[in-house]
């Protein structure tokens, strides 16, 4: 494959980064299959785009694969990993241990993409001392501590909406600055600090848009 350096990048739609994360399922299991080649075409296909499409979001990172022979697997595998950052193993610790938060520390998807539960965090007395998949809850207020100790790099935030700015600041200032929060509301953070919200509410709205606006 040829690849060349990509330029310096600008900003990033969510949507390409969405793209790309899909791509990379489908080049695994082309990998998987055996495949050692795949076109623009296969993979627009699979993710419902078009091959002009696929070629642009990879543009944005170099210059990937020759005109009649498609992409290398293997090697347009390799480069999805590092685009995306999975090259490393990525600290994520998560705060509220409700429903959502506990299913999340038992989801085994995140450790074979390299997100590595490290931490759990409640302010629920009743909650903090008790061992959810291996990991003890510790109460949120020892989270600056034991981040100087021992640095995280994401923190997943499962707490009621009416709590989130509130834990949001905590881990601001515990000086994490990668958040994922699953609560239904506008968060604020300093711009050094990457917030991506998970609105479940909304995807079942894009859902039940296009159920309604099928042909």
């Amino acid at each position: 494959m040829n690849s060349q350096a990509a330029p310096p990048l600008k900003r990033i739609a969510d949507s390409t980064v969405r793209r790309l994360s899909l791509y990379l399922r489908f080049l695994e299991e082309f990998e998987t299959a055996g495949l050692t080649t795949v076109s623009s075409d296969e993979l627009a296909a699979r993710g419902g785009t078009t091959s002009a499409q696929v070629r642009k979001d990879l543009s944005f990172f170099g210059s990937f694969g020759k005109r009649g022979l498609g992409y290398q697997v293997a090697e347009l595998t390799q480069s999805m990993r590092r685009i995306l950052g999975l090259e490393r193993d990525w600290r994520v610790i998560i705060v509220g241990v409700g429903k959502i938060g506990a299913a999340l520390a038992q989801f085994e998807g995140f450790q074979q993409r390299g997100f590595r539960v490290v931490g759990l965090y409640d302010s629920d007395p009743a909650k903090v001392g008790r061992e959810i998949y291996h990991l003890p809850v510790r109460a949120i207020e020892s989270l600056s501590e034991d981040n100087r100790e021992q640095p995280v790099d994401i923190a997943v935030i499962a707490v009621p909406a009416s709590a989130a700015q509130r834990v949001v600041d905590q881990v601001v200032a515990a000086g994490i600055s990668g958040i994922m929060s699953f609560a239904p509301i506008q968060l604020h953070v300093p711009a050094d600090v990457t917030l991506n919200t998970v609105n479940m509410a909304m995807e079942l709205e894009r859902l039940s848009f296009a159920l309604s606006n099928r042909e």
